[in-house]
């Protein structure tokens, strides 16, 4: 995947926005106020995202799949940096978009769901 179609993944999920809250220009990805992704910019010559996911299985991913590494300058339990220029397929890259989103969905009070569901 592109960054573009990156972008265009995140903002796809139900009450997604992007914000650059930072004092740099990082796009970052939320639900509910909360960040469930963001497009790095720390590594010009490489294109990544960092995602959250489940932390008993972090290890693991880290282990097969060389373009997935800890967050970078993020809680390194919860947090991957995932490289997007290696061997990892769209639906797979897809796949921990929505992880990360379901994790963060999942973490929003009862209301807030209902609202953004209801959107």
């Amino acid at each position: 995947m592109n960054i573009e179609e990156v972008r265009e993944y995140f903002l796809s999920k139900p009450g997604a926005v992007e914000e650059q809250p930072f004092n740099i220009p990082v796009p970052v990805f939320k639900v509910g106020g909360k960040m469930f992704g963001l497009i790095n910019i720390h590594e010009p010559d490489r294109v990544s995202i960092n995602l959250k996911h489940y932390k008993d299985q972090n290890d693991e991913l880290r282990e097969i799949y060389k373009e997935i590494q800890p967050g970078y300058h993020m809680n390194k339990t919860h947090w991957n940096t995932v490289y997007l220029d290696g061997s990892l397929n769209d639906d797979f890259v897809k796949k921990l978009i929505d992880t990360s989103y379901e994790i963060v969905f999942k973490s929003l009070d009862k209301k807030k769901r209902q609202e953004i569901l209801s959107e």
